[in-house]
Order: structure tokens, then sequence, then C-alpha cells
């Protein structure tokens, strides 16, 4: 797997990664992550057709979902205390 694109965002780290045909696009925030696998077939123009596919309606989307993930690591975190 290799890095090919970062896209700077304020919210959290966008790497896109390119391996066995496919673009895996990484979203981190602290110590959670989400990924996204596309094949690269069905992405035109390569990288700058994932960069298209990421607009700020998609990220915004993501960014609540760390959210949410965040709450629901806390919360087993206090059932487990």
């Amino acid at each position: 797997m290799r890095i090919i694109a970062e896209l700077p965002h304020p919210d959290c780290k966008i790497s896109i990664f390119s391996m066995n045909q496919k673009f895996i696009v990484k979203f981190e925030q602290g110590v959670l992550e989400q990924s996204y696998k596309l094949a690269e077939t069905d992405v035109i123009g390569g990288v700058n057709g994932v960069f298209e596919l990421l607009d700020e309606e998609f990220i915004a989307e993501v960014v609540a979902q760390f959210k949410v993930m965040r709450q629901s690591f806390m919360n087993a975190y206090h059932r487990y205390d």
C-alpha cells in the first residue's frame, strides 16, 4: 500500500492510498479512523476523481461520524471502569 495523496483539512487527516487496483481513503482524528475503499475502475480521472468525490458535504458527514464513534467508545469505556 502506498500513499498517493493527502488532502489538507482542519478537522481530520485525509490520506489516499493505492493498493491492488483500489483507492483507499483514510480519515483520521486522534485515535479514531475511518476507511473507504473504491475500485480504481469506478473512479473517473484517477486520484483527481477521488478528490471530486470528497466534497465538503461528505467530509462533514465523516466528521459527524467521528463524534458518534468517540461517544460510543467513551460509553463502552465507562461501562468497563
